[in-house]
């Protein structure tokens, strides 16, 4: 289960702070720490990660998957860490040593710590940057729900379980959806 800071932290705060040893994000400047995935969780992102690769050139176009730190905003501060998160790399902004531009795709792999209130934060958040597509995978439900950027709202245009999902901005590559749960 996460873990939450009683105190709520400003920007300049959190970058004085030693970089975390695990997973972390700060919502409303509360730290919250997540424990490390379970299992499933890592060969999902990697199978999804080889996958949207497979077509994109890295010169241009990053699939990144490590821990890294996205900022939403600064006031009050809320930085959040994607799964997986495809930019353009021309297109990256970087200050303070973090993100600060809009992935054209994120992912996030539903765990079961995840809440349904949790999830819609993260919906909105990443809809207040300008990202055009989101995917939540279900690993229970085998399943991909589509976010897209409509109207400044993310909304859902589709669930699939099955068949050729190709992202918004990079229609040259695409996912099987069934290839990427482990058996």
């Amino acid at each position: 289960m996460a873990s939450t800071t009683s105190k709520i932290v400003t920007y300049e705060e959190w970058l004085a702070m030693p970089e975390s040893e695990g997973k972390e994000e700060v919502v409303d400047g509360e730290i919250i720490r997540m424990p490390p995935a379970k299992y499933v969780h890592a060969p999902i992102v990697h199978s999804l990660q080889m996958a949207l690769e497979s077509n994109l050139d890295p010169k241009l176009i990053w699939v990144l998957t490590t821990v890294f730190g996205l900022v939403i905003r600064e006031d009050p501060l809320t930085c959040r860490e994607p799964d997986l998160a495809i930019f353009i790399r021309k297109n990256v902004v970087v200050r303070d040593g973090y993100f600060r531009s809009a992935p054209e795709l994120v992912v996030e792999v539903l765990s079961p710590s995840n809440t349904r209130r949790s999830m819609a934060r993260k919906v909105e958040d990443y809809a207040s940057i300008g990202v055009p597509e989101f995917w939540i995978l279900s690993p229970e439900g085998r399943t991909f729900e589509v976010l897209q950027l409509q109207d400044g709202v993310l909304r859902t245009v589709k669930i699939v379980n099955s068949g050729q999902l190709r992202p918004l901005r990079f229609p040259e590559t695409s996912v099987d959806v069934a290839s990427v749960w482990p058996d």
